[in-house]
């Protein structure tokens, strides 16, 4: 069993930039890859980024390549995201995501357990 838990959400001003933690409780974290996804009001749940269970491999949605790094600290249990350069369109609810195996994936059906979720808004 993994729990996560996120943080680091907030309003920001386009252009500006935050960093979401997701401290993950349990054994397996080591083991899992791990992945970082997104809602807006009445839209579908999107990847935004993943990584292996390594920290070794890491993919992004195209939307956020180039502004957006996925990282993880082992000795903390914890996989971050650093957002620079946010848009509006950047603005959803965060989910941190882990699945019981080693490879990074970008679907979301994937995951075996999930955050609760920390809203990011970002104004014009």
């Amino acid at each position: 069993q993994v729990q996560l838990v996120e943080s680091g959400g907030g309003l920001v001003q386009a252009g500006g930039s935050l960093r979401l933690s997701c401290a993950a409780s349990g054994r397996t974290f080591s083991n899992s890859a791990m992945g970082w996804f997104r809602q807006a009001p009445g839209k579908e749940r999107e990847f935004a980024a993943t990584i292996s269970s390594n920290g070794g491999r890491t993919y992004y949605a195209d939307s956020v390549k180039g502004r957006f790094t996925i990282s993880r600290e082992y000795a903390k249990n914890t996989v971050y995201l650093q957002m620079n350069n946010l848009k509006p369109e950047d603005t959803a609810v965060y989910y941190c995501a882990a699945r019981t195996g080693s490879w990074p994936s970008t679907d979301y059906h994937e995951y075996n357990y999930w955050g609760q979720g920390t809203q990011v808004t970002v104004s014009s």
